[in-house]
């Protein structure tokens, strides 16, 4: 019951992410944009478990995985996403995201040797079919430089965010709890994305406008403290594959969004979708049924 109400937080907590993160697309640079994002995240979570007496620094061992984190998770996947939202709508980018299903899958298996199982392939086929269904609008554009850019900006950060969890799970392993990853991570992010800011010389643009403050807090808080510890904590209980698959239902929490706020009409094909990507969601969660053991044959004698 833990690991459904997990999976459902993450879900609807992703699903609204990227319109907020659209919202700050703008006269604020990007990697300023990111930065506000974690420092103002970090300072929550270390906060937190400093007050709750809970904040403890890792091993020197488990720095590097901290860090390795920190660029996949808290830096290097966001300054794409963000720029990708310039090129591309945020539904689009949201169901790229939702490739993190197969790049889970096939990293887990390079790093952890993970079997890669038929029914997650198959349900992974379902929720892609589902998701094409659902935004076949969209994903068919005009393929302009900028379309291009956006779609590989949004892929890599895809792949950023797979080997965040790779990291994750590793530093899950090693008795690190997702909050403790979470608040070094992010911390590490913020000084990372500040760096990066100093080398580019990118002028930094105070924060302006109730929508952009709106979305910041709501993207640190919501989006980052909370959203990133229901999700690694999905990752250490039931596998990167697995929880990965939270990301084919986001663009549908996104799309019901767009119903009510911007008049999104659903369509045969739409609705279609929407039942072959819940179908595949039920089948990866599914658990096998148990083999029965063979009974001895009544007929045949006792061996002593």
């Amino acid at each position: 019951m833990a690991n459904v109400v997990l999976f459902i937080a993450t879900v609807l907590i992703w699903g609204t992410t990227w319109i907020a993160i659209a919202m700050q697309v703008g006269p604020v640079p990007v990697l300023v944009s990111v930065f506000y994002r974690f420092a103002l995240a970090a300072v929550i979570l270390v906060a937190i478990l400093a007050a709750m007496r809970r904040l403890k620094v890792p091993a020197l061992r488990d720095q590097p995985f901290i860090l390795a984190q920190a660029l996949c998770l808290f830096s290097l996947n966001f300054i794409c996403f963000y720029n990708a939202a310039a090129f591309v709508p945020s539904g689009l980018i949201s169901v790229i995201f939702s490739l993190a299903t197969i790049y889970n899958a096939v990293n887990a298996r390079l790093f952890f040797g993970d079997r890669i199982t038929g029914r997650t392939l198959f349900a992974a086929a379902l929720g892609a079919t589902g998701l094409l269904l659902l935004f076949g609008d969209e994903v068919v554009v005009d393929f302009d430089m900028g379309t291009l850019k956006g779609i590989g900006l949004a892929a890599l950060g895809t792949l950023f965010f797979s080997l965040g969890n790779m990291a994750s799970r590793r530093n899950s392993a090693a008795g690190i709890s997702p909050l403790t990853a979470n608040a070094w991570g992010m911390t590490y992010g913020a000084i990372i994305l500040l760096v990066l800011i100093a080398v580019t010389r990118t002028p930094i643009v105070a924060p302006s406008g109730v929508t952009y403050l709106a979305a910041l807090l709501y993207l640190s808080t919501i989006g980052s403290v909370i959203g990133f510890t229901t999700y690694l904590m999905l990752v250490s209980r039931i596998g990167s594959s697995r929880a990965a698959y939270a990301t084919v239902l986001f663009p549908i929490v996104a799309l019901s969004l767009s119903t009510v706020f911007e008049g999104y009409h659903w369509s045969g094909l739409g609705l279609i979708g929407l039942a072959l990507t819940l179908l595949g969601n039920v089948i990866i969660f599914a658990r096998p049924l148990a083999r029965r053991s063979p009974q001895p044959d009544a007929s045949l004698p006792a061996r002593g």
